[in-house]
């Protein structure tokens, strides 16, 4: 299988580690053969027509120094040049217009590509647009790493649940979120103190907002809404309130009745909501520190839930391959 690695952030380098990693396994298991011709970066990119060798790419310090490397070279500019099979976008998620991941899928689906992202921006603002291209064009598009991390919600749902129909969603979507109710419930600190923790634990990004006012939670919820759901549906169709708010009073209040205050994603009866919820301490939902948690009600199998981690290069990395692979045996089924 061909393929262009589009980012190369943590979860680009992630997911070439894992290439690596598993290359006898996937070969073994699935007989499956990855040859990585592009990886690109927001500074150039790395290219060779007879697949990159990745011992000596993760082992560079300098990719700018490496024999493939092609300085300002764009994936657009490129992939027409590049026999390909499926391009992998990993680029920084924007969920104002998303791009420009958006255009790189759009791109790789009109040249025959399947695809695999974990990118929530593209999704969030052109989820329909883009599964409608890929059906039209006969392309496989994949997204498991855009929610969850490494947790298998859609793969679960496809593979694993067939014939149910799911009734309800509901979860917790962003560990930084989680890390500081934690806090302020366990070490019955304040917000800002608890916020702080999360920065020096490299938790929480310097500026935070995105995680603490909801709105990457609510981008997942989101996708998990039209792509579990049938949806169709954008960021400003959720009800979001952050954890701002939240105060050690309250957190206190709700523990005298056996309750935590969480975080929670909901979608039900049409509705998506992200909002700070009282939920029972021995709730499924109640899970602490960074994790994520996500909670099905279906018809058949009742209530599934699942827990994991909700982020990293590694842990999404797993997602991506899954979808790779998943890929792979449809093609060659």
């Amino acid at each position: 299988m061909n393929i262009a690695l589009v980012g190369y952030g943590s979860v680009g380098k992630g997911v070439a580690q894992v290439f690596l990693n598993k290359r006898d396994l996937l070969k073994q298991n699935f007989e499956l053969s990855i040859s990585l011709k592009g990886i690109f970066s927001s500074k150039g990119a790395l290219i060779d027509p007879n697949g990159l060798n990745l011992e000596s790419i993760l082992g560079s310090k300098d990719l700018t120094v490496h024999p493939s490397w092609h300085q300002e070279l764009s994936f657009l500019e490129t992939i027409d040049d590049l026999d390909l099979d499926l391009v992998i976008e990993v680029t920084p998620t924007n969920i104002k217009d998303g791009e420009p991941g958006k255009s790189h899928i759009i791109s790789s689906i009109k040249k025959g590509c399947d695809v695999v992202t974990a990118n929530k921006g593209p999704l969030v603002v052109a989820f329909n647009e883009l599964s409608q291209l890929a059906q039209k064009n006969e392309s496989i598009l994949r997204y498991e790493g855009s929610v969850g991390g490494g947790i298998p919600v859609f793969n679960l749902v496809r593979e694993t649940l067939q014939g149910n129909s799911i009734h309800s969603l509901s979860g917790i979507l962003n560990g930084t979120s989680n890390f500081i109710l934690t806090q302020m419930t366990y070490e019955r600190t304040s917000f800002e103190s608890a916020l702080k923790t999360a920065q020096e634990l490299g938790y929480a990004e310097a500026d935070p907002t995105a995680d603490v006012e909801g709105f990457d939670a609510a981008s997942k919820t989101v996708i998990l809404a039209n792509g579990l759901f049938g949806m169709n549906k954008g960021i400003d169709d959720v009800y979001i309130q952050g954890i701002t708010k939240v105060t050690p009073e309250a957190i206190e209040l709700a523990k005298t009745d056996n309750f935590v205050i969480k975080h929670i994603c909901s979608i039900e009866d049409g509705q998506i909501e992200v909002a700070p919820r009282l939920i029972q301490k021995t709730s499924p939902l109640a899970v602490d520190g960074t994790l994520n948690v996500v909670s099905l009600k279906t018809d058949l199998a009742k209530e599934i839930t699942i827990i994991g981690r909700g982020a990293g290069g590694e842990e999404t990395a797993s997602a991506i391959l899954s979808d790779v692979v998943d890929i792979h045996l449809t093609r060659v089924s």
